[in-house]
């Protein structure tokens, strides 16, 4: 059971590819592997913590007003990310833009809050959001991957202000096609790597 409620978000209702929440940010951010990483690890960080809380006031959050707690909760360590990436990661803070405090009402989080948090106990709500976040970061790498790849001919594989290094491909880099870092490009880049999973029955 533990170990479900941590894997069924991997796949079975992965929060991007299955439930289709959370496609704002995947489109926007996701044009590099640097930004899908950062905005990943920010939504593992505040699904988890957020997740814990709710679970362990679930029976004392009036019924009446458990959405603005839960979001004065999820807002909370949205607040702290936001400034650890101001003070730490200056450059990928800046990069993420407005998209970090709009986690706030990511529908990810609060939906996990709704639906399984607030009527779950602790461990198995903080594993229910170890499996939706680490589902989310999986499913943007992916898309930033080939909209990286196809719009720019390469990949930087920088991680949180740290760079390991990149690769290039002469034929995509001679002539890169910039559809793929733009909104259109991120819309058919889901859509091809959905009908891909359909069509081997992963989803």
């Amino acid at each position: 059971m533990p170990f479900n409620d941590f894997s069924k978000g991997l796949i079975k209702i992965n929060p991007i590819f299955v439930l289709a929440l959370g496609l704002c940010p995947a489109l926007a951010v996701s044009i590099s592997i640097e930004n899908a990483f950062g905005m990943g690890i920010a939504v593992i960080f505040v699904l988890t913590l957020s997740n814990l809380i709710i679970s362990l006031l679930r029976n004392v959050i009036p019924k009446d007003v458990r959405i603005p707690s839960f979001i004065v909760i999820i807002a909370t360590f949205v607040t702290i990310v936001n400034l650890t990436f101001k003070a730490y990661l200056p450059s990928l803070s800046e990069s993420l833009g407005i998209y970090i405090p709009l986690i706030v009402v990511n529908c990810i989080i609060l939906g996990r809050a709704e639906a399984f948090a607030s009527k779950n106990p602790p461990l198995r709500s903080v594993l229910d959001g170890l499996g939706e976040g680490t589902g989310f970061l999986l499913a943007i790498l992916l898309i930033s991957f080939f909209r990286e790849l196809l719009g720019t001919g390469g990949i930087n594989f920088a991680i949180l202000g740290y760079e390991f290094g990149s690769f290039i491909i002469p034929l995509f880099s001679d002539m890169p096609a910039l559809f793929f870092i733009m909104p259109p490009g991120a819309f058919l880049i889901i859509g091809l790597l959905l009908g891909l999973f359909k069509r081997m029955d992963v989803i």
